[in-house]
């Protein structure tokens, strides 16, 4: 008897949990997948759709024309959410609004188009800052021209070019230090101050690759400096660790292998986790050829860019440290994707630690940020003035005021045989009324 009352008792529990266990799922069916939120992030040729939603989705999609639509279904949704309190600056979307869906338990979103775009549709799990996502890319194949700003009318009396990469942006906002700043915002700020100065300067252009508050991935960030025929990519970023006590500015150039430091492997793991933060659709459309993109562009000869990006950053970190405090007193190496370019000088600017509370509140300071730009742009203007790029207008300002400090040994006749230059051109160029020159004496050598 009692046998068979434990068993009886065994069957009657197991049933219950049986039920609960259909109850459980029969409500997890049950829950609607809400509409948190949505961004729309425009830039200049692109637009990001964000769709912040409580579980992750199930949809499909196709595109409708005259008009032009793209309509997403989403099963077991609630369309409560309204799409009209949602800024929208895109060019590109004119509206957003919800249709008859296929099914009753689930929702059609309808986003009406300006024109016939390509349009890439994909969801995110959650990852830190984020819930679960749907992501729509938009993107025009036929953009109006853009205007390369470094066209040369005279290949002997162009421009140095500067590419400004201001870190992150978008759906990526970088690192966000305790106060709740967002490195994207830092990096913006600091990058527009450097392109006011750059521009200002006779000689030398600026160019950003990007404008606003908009997301581009790593690897196109160089493409764009060739697309321009950049001298020079500094990318503009702000440090962060896991712990609030590490503080102060880095120079940062591309290590060949990993980093050997252990900030420099949480810069290289943050890189990876902005690309899936922004950028989750270019690698999970084409990870082998991105693989095999970056081993090529390491393996080709770098040799030149390597060794001009060295001197550049410490001719930067030179200035720096006149105005803020030094995390690295040297250039860093780490194999981040936004320095990888072959054939261009990079240089990655740590401008300080968001995750220190007083570095934070220094970054949101505006006389801080144009101090941090002021030096970035002196030592990118010292480096070219001593070694300019070949066919540049500072090139030929240097070779028509060519000089020369007196060494032992030395005399103005044997220096005028050496430049090839005649004893009287070279004595009028230096003011001499004598042919006696000092040790150390700067002369200035007239052209030929």
């Amino acid at each position: 008897m009692q046998i068979a009352w434990c068993f009886r008792k065994r069957v009657n529990i197991t049933a219950v949990c049986a039920l609960l266990v259909c109850l459980l799922l029969s409500f997890t069916l049950q829950a609607k997948n809400n509409i948190d939120g949505l961004r729309i992030w425009p830039s200049p040729a692109n637009t990001r759709l964000v769709f912040d939603l409580s579980q992750s989705p199930e949809f499909s999609y196709f595109t409708l024309s005259n008009p032009e639509r793209l309509v997403i279904d989403i099963a077991n949704a609630s369309d409560k959410f309204d799409f009209s309190r949602v800024d929208n600056q895109s060019t590109l979307v004119k509206k957003l609004r919800y249709s008859k869906a296929k099914t009753k338990d689930s929702i059609r979103v309808v986003i009406e188009l300006n024109k016939k775009l390509d349009t890439t549709v994909f969801s995110l799990p959650p990852t830190t800052p984020y819930n679960d996502r749907l992501v729509i890319d938009l993107s025009d194949d036929n953009p109006a021209p853009s205007i390369i700003l470094n066209a040369q009318t005279a290949s002997s009396e162009r421009n140095i070019v500067v590419v400004i990469d201001a870190g992150h942006g978008g759906e990526d906002p970088g690192s966000i230090g305790g106060g709740g700043s967002y490195e994207k915002d830092v990096t913006l700020s600091i990058s527009k101050y450097l392109e006011a100065l750059i521009s200002k300067e006779p000689g030398m252009q600026a160019i950003m690759t990007r404008t606003g508050d908009y997301y581009i991935s790593p690897n196109k960030r160089p493409a764009i400096a060739r697309q321009h025929k950049a001298d020079l990519l500094v990318s503009i970023h702000a440090d962060a660790f896991v712990t609030p006590q590490p503080s102060g500015a880095s120079v940062w150039v591309l290590s060949m292998s990993r980093a050997n430091t252990e900030l420099g492997r949480w810069m290289e793991n943050t890189e990876k986790h902005s690309e899936l933060l922004g950028g989750a659709a270019e690698i999970i459309q084409d990870t082998a050829s991105e693989l095999y993109l970056t081993q090529a562009l390491l393996d080709m000869s770098m040799d030149h860019s390597l060794t001009t990006s060295y001197d550049l950053s410490r001719d930067v970190i030179a200035q720096l440290k006149g105005i803020t405090k030094m995390h690295k007193k040297v250039p860093q190496a780490a194999s981040l994707a936004v320095l990888t370019s072959p054939d261009i000088a990079s240089i990655l600017v740590e401008t300080g630690f968001i995750s220190n509370p007083g570095e934070e509140k220094n970054l949101n300071n505006a006389k801080h940020r144009q101090k941090i730009a002021q030096s970035i742009f002196d030592g990118i203007k010292n480096h070219f003035k001593r070694t300019p790029p070949d066919g540049s207008l500072w090139a030929k300002l240097k070779k028509e005021h060519r000089t020369h400090q007196v060494r032992s040994g030395e005399s103005l006749s044997l220096l005028a045989q050496r430049y090839n230059v005649d004893v009287d051109q070279l004595r009028k160029a230096n003011n001499l009324r004598t042919d006696v020159v000092r040790i150390g004496q700067i002369l200035t050598i007239p052209q030929t």
